[in-house]
């Protein structure tokens, strides 16, 4: 199996550019390299596959998406754009697009047994079958919240059915048995999938589902969070998505965690190098009793605290409520001064730059 593998990655190599083509149809070629904005094929230029090779050590076929840290050859490129569900289907891709001929022998396929429900497991096989948000009605729900700049937010995919269980609340006649769904990737610090939550959407797109629950999350959440952007020394922390994305309308680049809850909140893990902790506080007693707890545990671990406060119940309802502009006067003065220098300018450039404009990278 691994001679197989070296062989297919080796011809796969030698047509990387039809490779980039048919995978990354959304980049472009620019010198020696393909640019794209990810694996999801996202327009954008983090991600970079070499087209040949200058020497031994830069093979053609070797990638690296430069905003995440991934890299691998042409093969691992095919497992992650087609999410496929193990190493004999990411072969049998590769030999699909080199028009090869199925080998003589094989062991039969044995279907993996179902994952237990609301387990992690059943978390990631649910991520792995969803897919990149851009054009889909997880989309269109987040651009009907104010949400347009989704830059970095590869933690975010759409499943067109995903399977709604009703409970007493709802009326069996008239409840769908699945919903169009935005399924949110939940990792721990160092970016292990543990969990998904689950937001399901009405037909339109244009709101959540009319059901009872229409947000519920599986797998092992605790200490975790959807998490928007590389992790460094300062980091934004909240409870629900909708109100870190309408933050990162205007701080794009500074590093978000939802922890979905304002008890998962006051437990969220904080990851190694964390120096300065900002509370994306909800305006409720809930929010504000985990804004409090999550102070003292990043006091005595040597973090600093800062809360960033809405006027209205949350940063979601202010985006609504008032446009970005008036977002961003408001949140402004609630920054420490160092990263006003450091986050701020670039993002404000970056709104005028491209009022009005779909940003998905």
């Amino acid at each position: 199996m691994e001679s197989l593998a070296a062989d297919l990655a080796r011809r796969l190599a030698d047509r990387a550019e039809a490779v980039c083509r048919h995978y990354l149809s959304n980049g472009r070629r620019h010198g020696r390299y393909w640019l794209v904005g990810d694996v999801d094929n996202t327009p954008g230029r983090s991600l970079y596959v070499r087209l040949w090779s200058d020497s031994a050590d830069k093979p053609a076929g070797k990638w690296t998406d430069a905003a995440t840290g991934e890299h691998g050859d042409l093969l691992d490129l095919i497992a992650a754009n087609r999410r496929t569900a193990g190493f004999a289907d990411t072969l049998d891709e590769a030999r699909r697009f080199l028009a090869l001929p199925e080998p003589e022998t094989r062991e039969p396929r044995r279907k993996p047994p179902p994952a237990p429900s609301g387990s992690p497991e059943a978390a990631r096989r649910l991520f792995a079958m969803a897919q990149p948000i851009a054009g889909t009605l997880a989309e269109t729900y987040l651009h009907e919240r104010g949400i347009t700049d989704l830059r970095q937010c590869r933690s975010l995919r759409f499943h067109p059915r995903c399977w709604y269980r009703g409970d007493k609340a709802d009326q069996r006649a008239r409840v769908r048995d699945a919903w169009p769904a935005m399924i949110a990737a939940v990792t721990g610090p160092g970016g292990h999938l543990t969990g998904v939550q689950r937001t399901w959407l009405a037909l339109g797109g244009g709101d959540k589902a009319p059901v009872s629950t229409p947000r519920r999350a599986m797998g092992d959440l605790l200490g975790n969070a959807v998490r928007f952007g590389p992790v460094n020394d300062v980091m934004v922390a909240g409870e629900g998505i909708e109100t870190l994305l309408s933050l990162r309308q205007v701080l794009p680049t500074m590093p978000m965690a939802a922890a979905l809850s304002a008890n998962h909140l006051t437990a969220i893990d904080f990851p190694a190098g964390l120096r300065r902790l900002y509370i994306a506080r909800d305006d409720d007693a809930a929010g504000i009793g985990a804004a409090r707890t999550l102070i003292e545990r990043a006091v005595e671990a040597g973090i600093e605290a800062v809360q960033l406060i809405p006027e209205l119940d949350d940063f979601n309802d202010d985006l609504r409520a008032f446009g970005v502009g008036a977002l961003a006067d408001w949140i402004r003065p609630q920054l420490v001064p160092e990263d006003v220098a450091r986050f701020w300018t670039p993002a404000r450039e970056a709104r005028t730059a491209n009022s009005g404009k779909r940003m998905i990278a």
